[in-house]
This record gives C-alpha cells, structure tokens and sequence, in this order.
C-alpha cells in the first residue's frame, strides 16, 4: 500500500513538472520557429532585391554614416545571416576604408559574421532535429570534429564553398566557439585580402587614379593563394 501510494505520488510530482515545463518548452520552440521564418524571409528578400547589393551601392550607403565601420560590421553580420556573398562585403570594405582599413574591419566582419551564423544554427536546431545520426551528414560532422580549427580552416580555403551554408552546417558539429573562430579567421583571411585589395583597386579606377595596379596585383597573388593551398593539402595528406 505504501509502495503503491509513493508511487502514485511520485507520478503525480513528475508530471506536474512536466505540465509547469510545457509553456517555457512550448515558447523556446516557438521563438526557433519565428527566427527560422524572419531568416528565411530575410534570405527570400535579399535574393529579391540582390541588384542592390553590389559592392559600390553598399560602401556609399554604409559611407554616409559617420560610425562607418560599425554600420559595415552590422551590415556583414546581417549578410551572413541572409546569405549575402562575403567576397560582395570585401570589395565594398575595399572600396570604402581602402587596403589597410578595409582588411581590419572585411576580416572582423567575416569572423563575427560566421560566429552569428554557427550560433544561430546551434540555437535553432536544439531540440528540432537530430542530424548527427543521419548516415551522411553524420560522416562529415565528425570529420570536422576531429580535425578542429585546422579542418574549418580548409574548409574556409575551398572557394565553391558558400559562406553562409558552411555557417550554418558548422553549427551542427560540437566544435567550440573558440576553435571555430580561429578557423574561420585564418582560412577566410586570403580572400578577404584577396576581396578588399580588388575593391580598392576599383576605387582608384573610378577616381581616375594611377595607384590601380599595386591592389590589383597583390589581391590576385592573395586570390592565387586561396586556391593553392588546398590543392597542396589534398597532395600531401597528414
């Protein structure tokens, strides 16, 4: 009688909780949800209206704002999010801080853009769906694991590879934020200075200045690089 009635009165605890964790479970799901439909809204709008994202509209809109850098760091998050092309935010870096400057703040953007991204996709599949046991992502995602920053390093370095997709397909694995980003950095880092250097260079040439050249030269070595570097790893394998 008394196994029964603890029993009973044990059911009774576990789901009362269970009744007390519905709306709290019931309101994370639904803001994953809301976000999930802004994001793809967001991606739908700017594939709409893409003609106006190109590399000079962007620098003279965000140029008219005197905390320039911080509305071009705003506008890089917002475009990895929306999948807006990186290479599209460093040509208009270039054109807008210059050389310099511009691969400061084209490589700060790329990396907080891509940490918006995994976070995002970390968040939003929480609880929704469990791709870690399907037999082909699966493999991939422990790939990745294993490699660390190293393996999101190459992956950065393989130019087909769509930024905003490797964003949110890295978000999956359990690799921590630290490794991610440090990853990211690195293999982003010769095309953003490959990007800048070319939207610099177009800067001159709209100006009608001579110093056109020089960008132009070291973005194409940078550009050569990017592609270079994987072709070696795949040659000599660790």
């Amino acid at each position: 009688m008394r196994r029964e009635f603890a029993r009973s009165t044990g059911a009774a605890v576990i789901a009362g909780r269970t009744l007390r964790d519905l709306p709290a479970a019931w309101l994370r799901g639904s803001a994953r949800l809301l976000l999930l439909a802004l994001l793809l809204l967001g991606a739908a709008i700017a594939w709409r209206w893409r003609a106006a994202f190109g590399p000079a509209a962007l620098g003279a809109e965000i140029g008219r704002y005197p905390l320039a850098p911080l509305v071009f760091l705003a506008a890089h998050i917002a475009g990895s999010l929306l999948f807006v092309p990186r290479t599209v935010l460093a040509i208009a870096a270039g054109l807008l801080f210059g050389v310099g400057w511009g691969i400061v703040w084209a490589a700060i953007g790329s990396v907080a853009g891509a940490m918006a991204g995994f976070l995002v996709a970390r968040y939003l599949n929480a609880g929704l769906v469990d791709l870690s046991r399907h037999p082909m992502i699966r493999p991939i995602l422990d790939r990745v694991e294993r490699g660390g920053w190293r393996a999101v390093a190459g992956l950065r370095l393989i130019p087909v590879m769509p930024h905003s997709l490797a964003n949110y397909g890295l978000g999956l694995t359990r690799l921590p934020l630290a490794g991610y980003a440090l990853g990211s950095l690195l293999g982003q880092l010769p095309m953003t200075v490959a990007y800048v250097e070319f939207g610099a260079a177009g800067e001159q040439v709209m100006l009608g200045a001579s110093g056109w050249l020089g960008p132009t030269l070291i973005g194409s070595a940078a550009l050569a690089l990017s592609l270079l570097i994987p072709a070696i790893a795949r040659r000599h394998p660790r």
